[in-house]
């Protein structure tokens, strides 16, 4: 108990106890003794306010002195942060930030300080051999994943940064750890934003912005050297807005896709910047004279422009292949990005076949989005397919013809393609596919689902199927997990990705019984994949220990 009591009135007397350890003192009622008294009283009062102002230490935040107790919370906690301190009282600082970061990642992450100062935490940190008097402060961090050391915390020692370490320890660092974005106004929360806006009088441009989203990676250190070209004269700011508390924000400046930019004027927004492939010049130059987006000339449907490729519908597509014995016919979706580049190389090969007298064949396509019947009839399952029609019957599905080049070889000697390598469906694993028939059905009934939404022909794709389908083996008897797969690129799936926030391949989202909780934005090696499950069951484990100790 800390206790301090002062009473200077008459015949009474000063007096300071501290743990029961009794301090009196007492005089006479004379000016001089009085004066005195009051003089002690207020030293003692200065020597014990340090004591009484003592760091709370959160009861979040597990106190370890025994190696075995030590070995034991790295094998049944996942995520674990600890504190080493030489002395007590020298990781004070560390305590008080860290007692409101456990408070946060509660159920996510754990937090242990281990006392090096006393003589039972000075044999457990020499077995573990960590010496925190070398540090600064004589404090130091380490962190341990999945029971073993993974690294030293050398990230700033703030709230905002080691909440975001513990809930992805292999992420990437926030954008406002980066010393060379020292001049980019950082953004946390809308008070923040809307306070930005009203205080501000220089121009200012918000990139509004995913941690996830890689144009946004690539753009940061381009808007961030704009920022210190331009300093002074105009603000630069950043904020991540992907959290679902910032929806309503989205929604009033039109963030449909990241990075959006904004450009304001006394704290009003003027319009949007859209030069996704600017350098930090351009973006300089362009706040010296901000001028809103051209609008964009609308796109042609191939099928009006001007190409030799004839264009069938579902109305003329049977007559046509009878008119034309030998016909490539090139299925396509407009919004396709390999379709788009593999237009020209069609045109030009169509500009030779089907304009020659002694032509082996010619070259159609037609839009299956558009003519969904004969889409439906081929089964198509990707974009773009290619298929060789004789005499009316389709022959052959050829994936390889690409370019110009190909296309005539084979027009003019036609030839069974290679064997089709076997996709990732078709070949046994433990992961689920899954597709817009039967997504939400089956996410229902898993506690803990890590989906990827891929495209057959992304080579990032290609490069996570085997990490993620050997994390998908290793967790397959645990009913309460899934790792499931969605091709975007099958039947109505690409609506479902679209729905679900796929802007590119491949996507991780983690679900809990169907509900989407977050992106996953860790390794994509096996050993992410599986430490990012394990974290989940350690999570569980915690509960159930947790509710066993509670009974």
């Amino acid at each position: 108990m800390r206790a301090a009591c002062e009473s200077l009135e008459k015949g009474h007397c000063a007096c300071v106890s501290r743990r029961g350890n009794g301090i009196m003192a007492s005089w006479n009622r004379s000016g001089s003794q009085m004066r005195e008294a009051k003089m002690f009283t207020l030293l003692l009062l200065v020597w014990l306010l340090p004591l009484l102002d003592a760091v709370k230490v959160s009861p979040l935040i597990e106190k370890v002195t025994d190696h075995k107790d030590f070995k034991k919370l790295l094998r049944t906690r996942t995520n674990v942060l600890v504190l080493y301190t030489k002395t007590a009282t020298s990781g004070d600082s560390h305590l008080k930030l860290l007692s409101d970061v456990a408070q946060t990642v509660k159920g996510q992450g754990t937090i242990a300080w281990v006392n090096c100062g006393d003589s039972e935490g000075r044999k457990l940190c020499k077995k573990v051999k960590v010496d925190p008097s070398s540090k600064r402060g004589g404090a130091e961090l380490l962190h341990y994943k999945d029971g073993t050391f993974h690294t030293e915390y050398t990230r700033p020692e703030t709230f905002k940064s080691m909440v975001a370490f513990l809930k992805d320890p292999s992420g990437p660092p926030l954008w406002e750890e980066n010393p060379e974005a020292k001049d980019i106004v950082h953004v946390e929360t809308e008070k923040d934003f809307r306070k930005l806006l009203k205080k501000e009088e220089r121009p200012i441009l918000m990139m509004f912005y995913a941690p996830w989203c890689g144009v946004c990676k690539r753009m940061q250190p381009i808007f961030q050297q704009a920022a210190t070209e331009t300093k002074g004269k105009y603000v630069l700011a950043g904020m991540n807005v992907h959290p679902a508390e910032f929806d309503g924000l989205k929604q009033e400046y039109n963030v449909k896709g990241y990075p959006t930019f904004c450009y304001f004027e006394k704290g009003k927004f003027l319009h949007h910047y859209e030069n996704y492939g600017a350098t930090a010049k351009d973006i300089a130059e362009w706040m010296k004279n901000p001028q809103p987006p051209q609008p964009k000339t609308p796109e042609v449907p191939w099928s009006e422009s001007n190409s030799a490729v004839y264009h069938l519908t579902d109305e003329t597509f049977d007559s046509f292949l009878e008119e034309h014995p030998a016909a490539l016919v090139m299925f396509y979706a407009p919004w396709c990005g390999h379709c788009k580049k593999m237009k020209p190389e069609f045109d030009e090969a169509a500009e030779i076949l089907n304009k020659g007298a002694n032509s082996p064949g010619v070259l159609a396509a037609l839009d299956a989005t558009v003519h969904k019947a004969v889409g439906d009839r081929f089964k198509l399952s990707g974009f773009p397919t290619v298929k060789y029609f004789e005499k009316g019957e389709e022959k052959y599905t050829l994936p390889q013809l690409r370019n110009k080049d190909k296309i005539m070889e084979f027009m003019h000697n036609p030839q069974a393609p290679p064997p089709p390598e076997q996709s990732w469906e078709e070949k046994p694993s433990s992961v689920s596919h899954l597709g817009s028939e039967d997504f939400r059905e089956a996410l229902k009934k898993k506690k803990h689902a890590l989906v990827m939404f891929y495209a057959p022909w992304c080579p990032h794709c290609k490069n996570a199927v085997p990490h993620f389908t050997a994390a998908a083996e290793l967790f397959k008897e645990d009913r309460k997990i899934a790792y499931a797969a969605v091709d975007c690129t099958k039947g109505q799936n690409h609506e479902l990705c679209k729905q679900e926030g796929v802007e590119g391949y491949p996507t991780f989202n983690y679900y809990n019984y169907g509900k989407f909780l977050e992106k996953y934005n860790g390794e994509r090696g096996e050993a992410g994949f599986i430490g990012f499950m394990r974290s989940l069951r350690g999570r569980d484990q915690e509960k159930v220990v947790k509710r066993k100790e509670e009974l």
